[in-house]
């Protein structure tokens, strides 16, 4: 049985718990729990849990007993001297109310097929548990939900080095940094051919991030675990102080949450040029000053077209942007992508130059959105997608590339536009069979014409039935 196999099965669950009311993002979060517990148990790690508190010890209890232990269980983890530990069960508690429920749950984790499992990578299987998660729309997780795809793409790109720091402000959970995390190993036999003193900066110190919501970043802390990373995962939001340690970073890869902050009020941060209470226009803000002023740091970030063309303040960033940075490439995403219909992004490219004027001389952008087939759920992105967009973008000399999606703007054509950057979308062939129709304000002018007409000879009609009326009494 392989990984996409036991999280098919864990997903089927689900379905015991539908008479307890549980939601499918309560599901995941109860899963976390119990699955942390058989995890650390299947990795001979269970000497971080206390004694009598381990996988064994919840198997061999059953019904009411076994619920009140489970109880007692998770305000016992949660007060753990263990840092990590006591993170992961922080004022946790149990949603499912029935106890036979939860014994079921409980003896079906125990019967998975583990050893396949952990040959795959326990990681992998809680990966893929919560891109289920993110898939199910009944859940409302996958609302903006980066499709692994597209994180994987983004990391390739952005090539991140041995040694060098990475973070992700809006950090979900933790996919960027996993995908970061696993790049890397992949490049140096899961870092057996690094020294030591590497090894354990890239386990403590070269991933990290922020998340806002408290489910989340359980969920995000659980991922960092099973796929040993122990660097700073923060819980908070990154816009207010609490986000302020965020500087000199290397690396910086995220998808920051759409829309404006709450009741429309400014940030609280105070280290931030611009006041705007739209939140990708400040995660931008927060990301390019994030970055080291080395000329190397760098940063892939997603963003809604809003970003791209939104006057005034919006202006002003993003004439900031291309004063510090190089922002060198612009891809238009396809709609569809994200759970959400009908939301327009792109995912913005730059370097941190170290200069902090006209550090971007020209943009190049991809349009992957234009005459594209429709994504969805049943229609997913896959890497042959992104192939023309990745050769164009790492090619020596980018004007060689023969392709009517990739397009050059110079700083002045974009400057000339209010430093618009919503560019590069090429011509919709879905919109020929219309070229030809005439002038819409004309077409309306000539139908109140003829209205008028119309109505003109109306009129006249009525007047000479009236005549013929009366013509018709006289005649009596």
């Amino acid at each position: 049985m392989n990984n996409q196999e036991i999280v098919q099965k864990l997903w089927n669950l689900c379905n015991v718990l539908r008479d307890d009311g549980i939601t499918y993002q309560q599901y995941v979060t109860e899963l976390t729990y119990i699955l942390f517990l058989k995890m650390m148990k299947e990795q001979q790690a269970e000497s971080v849990l206390p004694e009598g508190y381990r996988w064994d010890d919840l198997t061999a209890k059953e019904g009411i007993e076994l619920k009140t232990f489970y109880q007692r269980l998770l305000v016992e983890l949660g007060s753990s001297e263990n840092d990590q530990l006591r993170s992961v069960y922080t004022d946790s508690s149990t949603s499912i109310e029935e106890p036979k429920n939860l014994e079921k749950i409980i003896k079906s984790i125990d019967a998975l097929d583990w050893y396949n499992a952990k040959e795959e990578g326990l990681g992998n299987l809680y990966e893929g548990l919560l891109e289920k998660n993110a898939s199910e729309t009944k859940s409302g997780a996958g609302q903006y939900f980066t499709p692994r795809i597209l994180i994987d793409v983004m990391v390739q790109l952005m090539d991140p080095k041995v040694g060098e720091r990475c973070i992700d402000p809006a950090a979900g959970t933790f996919g960027f940094m996993i995908s970061a995390d696993q790049y890397l190993k992949n490049k140096t036999d899961d870092y057996f051919d690094l020294d030591p003193q590497q090894a354990e900066f890239q386990k403590k110190e070269a991933f990290n991030g922020m998340e806002l919501v408290k489910g989340t970043h359980r969920l995000a802390l659980m991922n960092a675990l099973l796929h040993n990373i122990e660097g700073r995962l923060e819980i908070g939001d990154s816009l207010s102080s609490n986000g302020k340690w965020m500087k000199n970073f290397d690396v910086i890869l995220t998808n920051p949450p759409f829309g404006t902050k709450k009741g429309g009020e400014r940030v609280s941060r105070d280290d931030l040029t611009f006041e705007t209470s739209n939140k990708q226009l400040n995660f931008l803000q927060l990301i390019y000053n994030a970055l080291k002023d080395n000329g190397n740091a760098r940063a892939a970030v997603i963003l809604p077209d809003n970003v791209l063309f939104e006057s005034g303040v919006g202006a002003q960033i993003r004439r900031d942007l291309m004063d510090k940075c190089n922002l060198h490439t612009i891809l238009r995403l396809p709609t569809g992508i994200f759970y959400a219909q009908g939301v327009k992004t792109n995912v913005l490219f730059f370097t941190r130059e170290k200069t902090d004027k006209d550090s971007t001389k020209d943009v190049w952008v991809y349009d992957m959105r234009t005459n594209m087939q429709s994504f969805g759920k049943r229609n997913q992105l896959t890497l042959a997608h992104f192939e023309e967009f990745m050769k164009a973008y790492v090619a020596r000399n980018r004007e060689e590339i023969q392709d009517e999606r990739w397009n050059n703007f110079s700083r002045e054509e974009i400057a000339k536009k209010n430093d618009s950057l919503d560019i590069g979308l090429i011509a919709d062939e879905s919109l020929a069979s219309y070229d030809n129709l005439p002038d819409p304000v004309k077409s309306a002018e000539d139908a109140i014409a003829k209205l008028q007409q119309a109505m003109e000879l109306l009129g006249e009609v009525t007047e000479v039935l009236r005549e013929t009326k009366k013509v018709k009494v006289i005649n009596k």
